[in-house]
């Protein structure tokens, strides 16, 4: 297209050219209307008769003109003259953000600057559900006032894959250079990983780009270079960028966490609001400037006031003011900050009512852990820190233990409190104290005019004394549910619950259910209470009873502050619905509202592991320990996260590293009893074993792992008698849904092994001991499919798809593993591969209810699915999936069988092949089959499956 200079187009005169590229030339015009200067962005000649090009170009002007923003440039309007379409928009005089940095770092004062505005720029656009889709230093643009606009919306809310345009700034810098239109959507140096992916997009694309466009500022490099766009969008999706601090060594730490937490592959973990990122900027401009205050006592005093000082008076009475501004500022109690962790004292009960003994206390911990910014300590790290004192986990916390205890768990303060009663009323205090010095902090007091009103005024002062520890008022605000309705209106409910956190924490579990059921009785919408409830029966293993508490909880989540409301709905999703997904990501959001909430860390590695993800459990569990390290259930489940991943001799350590510390669990000796099994050494496997007999709470545990190691050789007779014991002892520690996973582990085997009809008995009976049971109903629905007894398995699985619609683990792995065992037995392998390639992302994953972490059921089913369809190599590598994994199948029966499966893979191999390929299928199938029946030499002989593998062999041989 050619436009001189001079032309009129409608209402505008062309004065110059000043940028061109594949989705525009941009003109310099003059209004005749208004008389100002404007930019004319004009359609490209080759793509006037273009409808799709023509519909993007008009969406750009309908994007942009949709806001109204100082840091967006402004679009006056969209027009056509003479068969062209334009777009007229601000005339910008500076430099396009690309030009700016010119491979320079940028001063930190300006980054600063421009980063607060285009974060708010992006803002706005995100708040009319606009995505832009193509940030980048090219669509930023700088002007002479050092004022940031953003440019070109032409790929705004577009699913189409169009050019990337780098243009749309107005500038005096020449033309922009574009990319060729069959380029995907954006710019790949600052394509978001989700955008490599072509997965559907949202605002947190734009956030992962910003982060991008930030670390070029800070240090005059792209994150992501390649030197092609495959290797860029491995980097992407794979990589990490140099930090910022090798290349630019001015950044601060601060900068550098902002840009990596844009910089997340995890959109969830990433920020999630443009919002957001703004705010920690602003944050750090104000701390940077207030950081170049003129004169500082040393490095480690606090900062200035954020004020300006002018000189209005005399000199004199200048200096005596400075004197007076001085001593304040050096004698102000310092402020607690995010990473200082707080002590709770025992409450002064002058009232003489037993009530508010222990109560206070768990209602002002409720009251303070609405804060994203302080951090109490946990009961666990107080009960540990008690321990180096020699002192019992119950000693109370008076003022002097409690300082004592503040500094050796190296807490920065303590927080005491008062109840005294004055006539009808009560009067509370509430005390910050600085445990190295002894200074106050903050302190408050307040009266409640009847005992009911107590919590309420309670929580008043709580809120009042998080603002004076240094929380902001914003957060302080919105977290900030009335105490009563947190917790419960009910003293007495309260107090129940109370002494049952406390019965938790000296005694187990099973010594907290009377006092948390209690709880629930006097207050029947006491969310909380029956979230703990949950908790106990989670803790005894019996996830069907938790299940119920989990559910009420959930439907009175609104009872609760929004931490606890969050810790509620995550239960919920992770137990009752079984939704994994959705459950990580309320876990994700904990943990970034509340970075020290150790159960959040502990959750999410949990869900993580149940995906088959052991190495992202891993992180997460290191974390929680890096935090909490006196918390028993990461080192728990890091164990059994390394054992998975087959790292046996970390899992080990882990196991002894908790134990240094005095934690110790029935988890640990599951984990040992398993290490000791799969290294082949007898003499351990009996020393767990008499762990397991002197604890009568988890006794069932040590029996049922030995009952699979006994069945695992072959000697399913013995391993039957030991099956009985567990189901006993599971029923005498009032755990029925164990006993009952205990027989339908047995019914498994027996089915598998050959014994189709004791296998269903088992089964039933199992079905009657617990029948709601989830554990148990997918269990007896897969052995009832092996023994062939399709009706039963049927309606099973029926009930199951119906009750858990949504339940990852449910739909997405047992109920594939029993449709294709069912379709085995109809002799249509085809339908039975069909049905199993759904749990291929998650086959790996942890079974909660099992005491090994998974006997991988749908890989054995495929593995016989294969075999069924002649298809021995394919087999061959399902069967060896299992035995490649024995740190996840521990001493299960699929563990054993896979070698049979693996000898029969081979067989079926070498019929299929001729020459040297048969005669190597050959060998491997006589060695597998000597391998397993060296493994079953003392197996006992009326086995199906021990007889028929005999007359393979030899058949074979």
């Amino acid at each position: 297209m050619s436009t001189p200079s001079g032309e009129t187009i409608s209402h505008y005169r062309i004065l110059s050219k000043i940028g061109g590229g594949g989705m525009g030339v941009v003109y310099e015009a003059e209004d005749l209307k208004l008389g100002r200067h404007v930019a004319l962005k004009f359609l490209p000649e080759h793509h006037a008769g273009d409808a799709q090009i023509l519909s993007r170009f008009q969406l750009e002007a309908k994007a942009a003109s949709s806001l109204n923003h100082p840091n967006i440039c402004t679009i006056y309007e969209i027009d056509e003259a003479d068969g062209r379409s334009f777009i007229a928009m601000e005339l910008l005089e500076g430099q396009t953000l690309r030009h700016r940095i010119a491979g320079k770092p940028l001063e930190m004062k300006t980054m600063l600057v421009l980063g607060i505005q285009i974060a708010d720029g992006l803002d706005a656009a995100h708040a009319k559900g606009i995505v832009h889709r193509d940030i980048k230093p090219a669509n930023i643009f700088v002007t002479n006032r050092i004022q940031a606009k953003i440019l070109d919306f032409g790929l705004a809310k577009l699913t189409l894959k169009p050019e990337a345009d780098d243009l749309g700034a107005v500038t005096t810098q020449g033309e922009e250079h574009l990319s060729s239109p069959d380029q995907a959507l954006g710019t790949i140096a600052y394509m978001s990983p989700e955008q490599v992916r072509g997965k559907e997009l949202d605002t947190r694309t734009d956030l992962f780009s910003f982060g991008a466009v930030l670390y070029e500022m800070c240090t005059g490099k792209m994150p992501f270079r390649g030197v092609s766009a495959g290797s860029m969008f491995d980097l992407i999706l794979n990589g990490a960028p140099v930090p910022p601090v090798r290349i630019n060594p001015d950044t601060p730490p601060q900068l550098e966490e902002i840009i990596h937490k844009c910089l997340e592959k995890d959109p969830n973990l990433r920020y999630q609001h443009a919002s957001e990122v703004r705010a920690d900027l602003q944050r750090l401009k104000r701390d940077t400037e207030l950081g170049e205050a003129p004169v500082r006592a040393n490095a480690k005093a606090p900062r200035r006031f954020g004020m300006v000082w002018k000189v209005l008076v005399p000199a004199a009475a200048g200096v005596l003011a400075l004197s007076v501004a001085g001593y304040l500022y050096f004698h102000r109690p310092p402020k607690l900050t995010e990473k200082d962790t707080i002590v709770l004292a025992d409450f002064t009960n002058t009232t003489g009512d037993p009530v508010f003994d222990d109560t206070l206390k768990a209602a002002l911990t409720v009251s303070l852990r609405q804060s994203p910014f302080l951090n109490v300590l946990s009961e666990n790290k107080v009960a540990a820190t008690l321990r180096l004192m020699a002192r019992p986990a119950s000693t109370p916390l008076t003022s002097e233990v409690v300082r004592e205890l503040c500094q050796r768990a190296g807490s920065k303060a303590y927080i005491a409190g008062s109840i005294a009663s004055l006539g009808h009323q009560y009067v509370l205090g509430l005390q910050a104290v600085n445990c190295q010095s002894g200074e106050p902090l903050a302190q408050g007091q307040t009266t409640a005019s009847s005992k009911e009103k107590v919590l309420g005024a309670l929580g008043k002062e709580a809120s009042k004394m998080r603002g004076e520890l240094g929380e902001s008022l914003a957060t302080v605000q919105k977290f900030d549910v009335p105490l009563e309705e947190a917790t419960t209106s009910s003293l007495e409910a309260l107090k129940a619950y109370t002494l049952g956190l406390r019965a938790h924490l000296e005694k187990g579990p099973a010594a907290a259910l009377p006092y948390h059921e209690r709880a629930t009785e006097l207050d029947q919408n006491f969310a909380l209470g029956y979230n703990e409830l949950g908790n106990d029966y989670s803790s005894l293993a019996e996830p069907g009873r938790a299940n119920e508490y989990y559910r009420k909880a959930f439907e009175l989540r609104e009872h609760a502050s929004e931490r606890e409301k969050l810790t509620i709905t995550a239960h919920y999703y992770w137990s009752v619905t079984g939704e994994l997904d959705k459950a990580a990501q309320t876990y994700q959001q904990m943990i970034e509202s509340y970075p020290q909430q150790a159960s959040a860390l502990t959750n999410l590695g949990l869900v993580y592991s149940e995906l088959g993800q052991y190495q992202k459990a891993a992180d997460s569990y290191r974390e929680n320990i890096r935090i909490h390290p006196e918390d028993v259930a990461p080192y728990e489940n890091l164990g059994n996260n390394l054992l998975a991943l087959q790292r046996f001799e970390e899992s080990l350590q882990t196991i002894q590293q908790a134990q240094a510390r005095n934690l110790d669990s029935f988890i640990f000796h599951n984990a040992l009893f398993a290490l000791a099994f799969l290294v082949h050494d007898p003499q351990g496997e009996a020393q767990q074993q008499q762990w397991f007999a002197a604890e009568p709470d988890s006794e069932h545990f040590g029996l049922s792992l030995a009952s699979d190691s006994e069945a695992y050789v072959g000697h399913l007779d013995r391993a039957s008698e030991l099956t009985m014991r567990a189901v006993d002892s599971a029923i005498r520690a009032d755990s029925k849904e164990n006993a009952a996973i205990w027989q339908e582990n047995a019914a498994l085997r027996e089915a598998a092994f050959g014994d189709a009809a004791e296998a269903k008995q088992t089964a039933a009976e199992a079905l009657k001991l617990a029948p709601t049971s989830q554990g148990v109903e997918v269990e007896a629905a897969l052995a009832f499919s092996i023994t062939g007894d399709a009706s039963r398995a049927e309606s099973l699985a029926k009930d199951l798809d119906q009750r858990f619609p949504r339940d990852t683990q449910v739909q997405a792995l047992w109920l594939p593993a029993i449709r294709a065992q069912l379709a085995l037995n109809r002799k249509n392998p085809a339908d039975a591969l069909t049905a199993l390639q759904s749990a291929v992302p998650i086959e790996l994953g942890q079974i909660l209810f099992a005491a090994n972490l998974s006997c991988l059921y749908p890989t054995y089913v495929r593995g016989e699915a294969y075999l069924a369809a002649g298809q021995g190599k394919d087999a061959a590598i399902e069967f060896q999936k299992i035995l490649d994994h024995n740190g996840i199948v521990w001493n299960c029966w699929t563990g054993a069988l896979a070698r049979l499966g693996v000898a029969r893979a081979n067989a079926l191999q070498a019929k299929s092949s001729t020459g040297a390929e048969a005669d190597a299928a050959h060998a491997r199938a006589h060695d597998a089959y000597n391998d397993f029946l060296t493994l079953w030499k003392d197996a006992d002989p009326g086995i199906p499956s021990y007889k028929q593998a005999k007359a393979e062999y030899a058949k074979l041989k």
